[in-house]
């Protein structure tokens, strides 16, 4: 999600002078729901709605403002409305009850690419955002390109100033860049056969036998992106996260390395079976989602206008539930800031997101890790 950096308007005169057309959008889309009842919302400023509350870190920020304003909250980022849920039971509520309006995803220009995974390389944002994470990271000149005002983003049919702004520009030339990385390595492949069994080269030998002769280049460099992307990020992610708590923890370290000793013995390497035995290593993982879920923020779009807890939320409202803010919510879990695998010990809780308090990969119809096992 793009976070609004407030002190591009004050620089950019183009911005300032379409301040007139927001407010008059802003103010049609209020008129619009002045007879209904809305769930609470913060102060906002003119234009930019609360888009300036959401802080370097939205999942903290908005675990705070829910403090003030209730775990059902409405904001307005720009022209859009969106709902934040950071209960247990609303959650469980939307599912009960209406999931099936919230099962839409929002129409991102990211999300509508990715459902036709051929397409990816027409796509620059998805491409860019990607090559400029892996290229510089997420410090302050990752951020600085790709967390900024966006007009498009706020008021979809204004995405001509991002052009005459030069964000656009900027984000296809990533694209082509990105683009003809992944062409270099296709190419390559394809010039030597490699006797080494990497990803690639497993799909170069396979086309060649016939098997995959509908595979085109565009498919392969889906494929890849995928893979070196989408394949490993937040397993990367994941996995550095409890090595730092295992190293913040050293008890919890030394019970992990004695599990593994007493299972694995002197074999030289571990397989599936040893790994489903490691009960405590389960515990340490569950207790790390819990603390650090993949997905801080579950995204939905409803689909028809409900009522929820008794406020009404019209239709097209995106929704972002706090994964975050319930897994530390001290209603569900006793000192729910510490690191403390033990609370997972003869626990039925999973990743299924069956329950309502622990939903590191989401849950519902749109719910991830319907085999996830470990």
């Amino acid at each position: 999600m793009e976070l609004l950096n407030v002190s591009n308007l004050s620089s950019n005169p183009l911005l300032l002078s379409l301040i007139p057309i927001f407010s008059l959008l802003i103010w049609l889309k209020l008129a619009k729901g002045k007879n209904m009842s809305l769930p609470p919302s913060p102060p906002k400023l003119p234009i930019i709605g609360n888009s300036h509350q959401f802080g370097k870190l939205p999942h903290r920020s908005l675990r705070d403002l829910s403090k003030n304003y209730g775990s059902l909250m409405l904001l307005n980022l720009g022209y859009n409305p969106t709902l934040v849920v950071s209960s247990v039971d609303t959650v469980r509520e939307i599912v009960k009850n209406h999931d099936v309006f919230f099962s839409n995803r929002p129409r991102t220009t990211v999300r509508k690419r990715r459902r036709n995974r051929t397409s990816h390389q027409q796509n620059p944002f998805y491409l860019c955002r990607r090559w400029v994470q892996q290229v510089w990271g997420t410090g302050e000149k990752a951020n600085g390109s790709l967390h900024r005002f966006l007009c498009w983003r706020y008021v979809p049919y204004l995405r001509w100033v991002d052009v005459l702004t030069g964000y656009i520009p900027s984000m296809k030339a990533l694209s082509a860049e990105l683009d003809g990385f992944l062409i270099q390595v296709i190419q390559e492949h394809r010039a030597v056969e490699s006797r080494e069994k990497n990803f690639v080269s497993i799909i170069m030998k396979h086309q060649k036998d016939g098997m995959f002769e509908d595979l085109t280049q565009e498919n392969i460099k889906a494929i890849l992106l995928d893979m070196f992307v989408g394949g490993t990020d937040t397993s990367a992610t994941a996995t550095e996260w409890i090595m730092a708590e295992l190293l913040k923890h050293p008890n919890a370290m030394e019970k992990v390395q004695q599990e593994v000793r007493n299972v694995v013995g002197n074999k030289s390497k571990v397989d599936q079976d040893d790994i489903t035995k490691m009960e405590y290593l389960k515990c340490v993982v569950k207790e790390t989602l819990r603390l650090h879920p993949p997905v801080v923020f579950v995204p939905r779009k409803t689909s028809a206008s409900i009522k929820l807890e008794g406020f009404d939320v019209p239709s097209d409202t995106t929704v972002l539930i706090n994964a975050w803010a319930i897994h530390r919510d001290p209603k569900w879990w006793e000192n729910p800031e510490e690191f403390i695998p033990e609370r997972f010990e003869n626990s039925s809780i999973d990743f299924q997101g069956q329950d309502f308090h622990y939903i590191p990969f989401g849950f519902g119809r749109r719910d991830v890790p319907r085999s996830f096992e470990l």
